[in-house]
């Protein structure tokens, strides 16, 4: 069961890195579809959230935009999607989000400048540098602001990854050899341990949409953070206001499918006066 989170830089070949793995280990690829399920939860138009996460949003359609649930979100859906197996998942921070996870790969594809400028003229018909390389530096600027908003990381950091492919001097056919390889190896086959980790940070996720998604805990998940153990227990530790939100965050944690038992450890927060 293999699941490979890839990200890529634009004009490095990463699409055809990613087709080719597909192709070659019957893997699924998800590349744009997560964007209909994601922008649904967020009752925006997929356009919005395309055109913020590529960095063209207007000043105005950045404000509307709710890092957070796009965040949580975003989130959920991967490790949704990991779950089922047999997938590779380009972009959506999807080497971020399945890090923890040891029998998933996370690759980065890259190469130097220059080279991506080349293959990005060649791929969209045109012969000017300046424009292309514009679009280049527009498009990492734009993915570098997206993933510290969302996920407080910085994508070109090598230790998020377990490999990094420079295509300038590493064929296409031999990369996807390469990570081909890597996944079929003993260090990355599923483990009870694994698969349970993957099921804890899915129920997880789940717990904080499911917060996120009631409006009398929209912002809750701010302020505590939940534990989980095997079998589905979840521990809630962290500050509220009153007794009452505290057993409100532990009704809709324990409705969440996958929660058995739920130890709330929050505590009110006493306000005194000077």
């Amino acid at each position: 069961m293999a699941i490979i989170a890839m990200t890529r830089e634009m004009g490095s070949l990463g699409r055809d890195v990613a087709l080719g793995l597909a192709e070659t280990l019957g893997l699924a690829l998800i590349q744009h579809e997560l964007i209909e399920h994601v922008a649904d939860r967020m009752h925006m138009r997929e356009s919005a959230v395309n055109r913020f996460l590529e960095g063209k949003a207007g000043l105005l359609e950045r404000w509307g935009v709710d890092e957070r649930g796009l965040s949580l979100y975003t989130t959920e859906e991967v490790l949704e999607l990991a779950a089922k197996g047999d997938v590779l998942i380009r972009g959506w921070g999807a080497t971020y989000v399945l890090a923890p996870v040891a029998h998933v790969v996370c690759v980065r594809v890259c190469a130097p400048l220059e080279y991506r400028v080349e293959n990005l003229m060649r791929r969209i018909g045109i012969d000017d540098p300046k424009l292309a390389r514009k679009e280049i530096e527009r498009n990492d600027a734009a993915h570098g602001r997206t993933m510290r908003h969302l996920f407080d990381v910085d994508w070109q950091n090598p230790l998020l990854y377990d490999l990094v492919l420079n295509t300038s001097t590493i064929p296409v056919d031999d990369c996807v050899a390469t990570i081909a390889g890597l996944a079929q190896r003993p260090a990355f086959a599923a483990t009870d341990e694994s698969r349970a980790r993957l099921a804890d940070l899915r129920l997880e996720a789940k717990i904080r949409t499911a917060l996120k998604d009631d409006p009398r805990t929209r912002d809750a998940g701010q302020f505590f953070d939940i534990v989980l153990e095997r079998s589905g227990k979840v521990t809630l530790v962290g500050v509220v206001h009153s007794d009452a939100f505290k057993a409100l965050i532990e009704e809709i944690t324990a409705g969440v499918p996958g929660v058995a038992e739920v130890d709330n450890q929050l505590t009110i927060a006493v306000v005194t006066s000077v």
